[in-house]
């Protein structure tokens, strides 16, 4: 359906969304404008056929690499937690998080593609740096911790599969990320995290190798369940922490930079008006499949840890490996290795979005250059905070802090700090001195303060749970 879509479909689309953007575009060029689907298949192949399909994998990129490292694996140990202790009642808030992850993250791609810069370098221009060392430093510590969970969730799935050291496996995975986000050409390794999201389709197999009572699926979507208890609320919040996190606002935004700097022709829009209407059509794509394939997995770990843990008693699942190794005697070893493996898989993707997250925040904050297009020699500073925040990352592994409460405060500190990042992302994509013509149109304004509002009182709840 998707591959169908025709170059009016989208540009009604635009206009309904971008309203006045995309009356001032008008004025700004002659030519009509076509899908970004339409234009990259005609370059390929004039008959179309085939070449739309391929035309449809070029358009995917920042925003579906986004959208499934979201589903690493502590996404994967809170979802599993879910089913486990609830059944399919929280499959609602997968469902509600979605419109929200696309306003966001598709502001956070305008950002970097209208601005040529990251959303650290645009916040530096207008506002204090204290209020900017301050988000940044939060962002990296939630960062680091997250990628020494995924680490030790990575770990322990493959002892879980083949045995073998523990050591040799941490250093093995840490080296393997970041010796290839240092050296591998920038197009090449997009196009590995590319295939690497296919892992992910793991957990849909093992969704429908199972026996799931489908009805009560639909029951738990279409009228969904609420509570003020405790647990609920806090896993509830947990859900949403862990699928809108910071570190995805800056991982796209940065995406969409080294996106005008990669691609042939293309230019920040901000110099290159004339490219918005494809440029934002293509990020709508992008973007709305990204997140839409993450909260689809989602969904379907939820399904399945409720249809096999929850439904035998299994109530408390705190790690990704945990739920692994709980499947095997109720599911079948196929299940269990699938699944398993599916955690190394999305560790593999998750683990380099962390770090060059944090790696973006840090380098625009202190005017360093970024860019995972640059050769190390061009940028030192930016590979050398990769290197250190997966480094740290390993050694969290062998410190005395608790790799559950490291999960649960990793969530608690994205909840926070999401919030301020986000006001300020409304911010100053709101401000014309920063998007010029291109400042949110109001339905997109609306809705990424509506994200905002939806972070905020989560933030708030996860406090109010916390000690209960």
């Amino acid at each position: 359906m998707i591959i169908a879509v025709r170059s009016g479909v989208i540009e009604a689309s635009s206009k309904l969304w971008d309203g006045q953007v995309d009356r001032s575009l008008a004025a700004i060029t002659r030519d009509p404008p076509q899908s970004p689907i339409s234009e990259i298949a005609q370059d390929q192949d004039p008959r179309g056929g085939k070449s739309r399909w391929r035309g449809l994998v070029q358009v995917l990129g920042p925003g579906l690499i986004t959208g499934a490292s979201d589903d690493d694996p502590s996404g994967i140990a809170t979802y599993s937690q879910a089913g486990a202790q609830f059944g399919f009642q929280l499959i609602w808030t997968l469902v509600f998080s979605w419109p929200l992850m696309c306003v966001i993250q598709e502001i956070s791609a305008r950002i970097g593609r209208v601005t040529g810069r990251g959303i650290a370098g645009v916040i530096k221009r207008h506002y204090p740096p204290s209020v900017l060392y301050g988000l940044v430093i939060l962002l990296v510590v939630a960062n680091t911790i997250n990628i020494g969970a995924d680490l030790g969730a990575m770990t322990a799935a493959l002892q879980l599969v083949m045995g073998g050291p523990t050591l040799a496996y941490l250093v093995m995975f840490a080296v393997a990320s970041v010796l290839l986000e240092i050296f591998v050409r920038y197009s090449r390794y997009v196009g590995v995290l590319k295939w690497l999201t296919a892992s992910l389709l793991a957990y849909v197999a093992v969704a429908f190798s199972v026996n799931v009572p489908w009805g009560q699926v639909a029951h738990a979507v279409l009228v969904p369940k609420f509570s003020l208890d405790a647990d609920y609320l806090t896993v509830v919040v947990a859900v949403l922490g862990t699928t809108i996190s910071p570190y995805l606002f800056f991982w796209q935004a940065g995406e969409e930079v080294e996106d005008t700097i990669q691609r042939p022709g293309a230019k920040p829009l901000a110099r290159a008006p004339e490219q918005a209407r494809s440029e934002f059509a293509r990020i709508r794509i992008d973007t709305y499949l990204g997140m839409a394939f993450s909260n689809a997995v989602a969904i379907f770990i939820v399904i399945t840890t409720a249809a096999t843990l929850h439904s035998h008693g299994i109530r408390d699942i705190q790690t990704s490996a945990q739920a692994a190794e709980a499947l095997r005697p109720i599911a079948g070893r196929f299940v269990f290795l699938v699944f398993a493996l599916g955690i190394i898989g999305t560790g593999l993707l998750a683990l380099p979005v962390l770090a060059g997250s944090a790696a973006y925040a840090v380098g625009e904050t202190l005017g360093w250059h970024v860019g995972l297009a640059r050769k190390f020699a061009h940028a030192k500073g930016f590979y050398a905070v990769i290197a250190a925040s997966t480094g740290v990352g390993l050694i969290l592994n062998y410190s005395s802090l608790d790799p559950v409460k490291a999960l649960f405060w990793s969530a608690v500190v994205n909840g926070v700090v999401a919030v301020p990042i986000m006001v300020f992302m409304m911010l100053v994509t709101s401000r014309k001195d920063t998007m010029g013509i291109f400042v949110l149109p109001p339905m997109l304004k609306l809705g990424g303060w509506l994200a905002t509002a939806v972070m905020l009182a989560a933030a708030i709840g996860m406090f109010a749970t916390i000690g209960r």
